[in-house]
């Protein structure tokens, strides 16, 4: 049976679903069951524009207008000893990137020019299995003249696995939020990464949460998993609760065992944000990597108006975003308020 064939199948129940989280979730504040996220998930088309308003109603029920904007740069690229399949910085693939570190002076304009866009966050990333003492000091020593420079925006990081000394590390830097994404789904994390697991993975989120910081946890939409796998995933991150969750979208990279799948259709990826958002309806959820692939213009649109309450300006690391003005246009045509800067920093 064709997906389409079976969404139109579920029809019945996916109405019912829709009536269920409304009431579930938009009037409790109870994110849906793995089963109700699946339901969801094989809505018919016809229902698309419904599930993207009731996630809409959610998100501003229990997140607000408001929408966290960010930015990402990258302070140690390529290179990496693990294999993630869809990941272009892996120096385990023939692709394009090579290693690169960026020097303090580049750290602190990257923050500058992301400050300068409105956005209230700015994340330090590195392509490692976990940072060593090289990586912590550049990191140290570039939060410090970030601070130093005048800039009082809020820094996250994302260093790969953590020690419970590098956590206490990281907290003693006045590192604010810490990503360390899941990616998938635990049953399909397996044909994803075989040179780590998932449970590593967890348990770095555990230890930063336990430390006090905020944690950011997603993944990637589009590398083989099935419906039933997405659905696991949205209620394995609630379970995770975490304070964000960045939804990105497969972009197929050169060299890597994903470079030649075909990127999911965008009313499957809207299918998806807006599950998610019924899933945590609480939680933050980011649109981040390879929307503009996905989605386009119209599509990053109907998105924030489908669930999603946060954006990375700019670009992705090794890939291409938009023009930062382009999307804070959009906010602006969508009399979306960006979100101020903590007045306890």
């Amino acid at each position: 049976m064709t997906a389409a064939a079976e969404r139109t199948d579920d029809r019945t129940t996916s109405d019912d679903v829709l009536a269920v989280a409304r009431e579930q979730v938009l009037h409790q504040g109870v994110g849906l069951s793995e089963e109700q996220v699946l339901a969801v998930l094989r809505l018919g088309d016809d229902r698309l524009d419904d599930l993207l308003a009731l996630a809409h109603e959610v998100r501003m029920k229990w997140c607000g207008p408001e929408v966290e904007v960010e930015g990402i740069v990258s302070v140690k690229t390529g290179g990496c000893p693990e294999d993630c399949h869809f990941c272009s910085q892996s120096g385990r693939f023939p692709t394009p990137v090579r290693s690169a570190w960026l020097d303090i002076p580049g750290l602190v304009e990257a923050a500058r020019q992301t400050a300068e866009t409105g956005a209230t966050e700015f994340c330090i990333v590195a392509a490692v299995r976990g940072p060593d003492a090289r990586l912590l000091s550049q990191v140290r020593e570039g939060i410090k003249a970030i601070r130093e420079s005048g800039n009082d925006i809020q820094i996250a990081c994302s260093l790969g696995m953590l020690t419970q000394d590098q956590v206490d590390e990281l907290v003693a830097m006045g590192v604010h939020r810490y990503n360390h994404n899941l990616e998938t789904a635990r049953s399909h994390f397996p044909q994803v990464v075989t040179t780590h697991s998932w449970e590593e993975r967890w348990d770095t989120l555990r230890m930063v949460r336990e430390a006090g910081m905020e944690v950011c946890s997603g993944g990637i939409v589009g590398m083989g998993e099935t419906d039933e796998q997405r659905a696991e995933f949205a209620v394995q991150l609630a379970e995770l609760d975490p304070h964000e969750v960045p939804m990105n979208f497969l972009i197929p990279q050169p060299g890597t065992p994903y470079e030649s799948y075909e990127p999911i259709e965008g009313k499957d990826a809207l299918r998806v944000v807006a599950a998610f958002r019924l899933a945590l309806p609480r939680t933050m959820l980011r649109f981040a990597g390879g929307r503009e692939l996905t989605l386009g213009d119209l599509g990053a649109e109907k998105g924030m108006l489908g669930g999603v309450n946060a954006i990375i300006v700019g670009n992705y690391l090794t890939n291409l975003g938009r023009p930062a003005q382009q999307d804070l246009d959009m906010l602006a045509d969508l009399k979306m308020p960006i979100k101020a800067l903590s007045d306890s920093l």
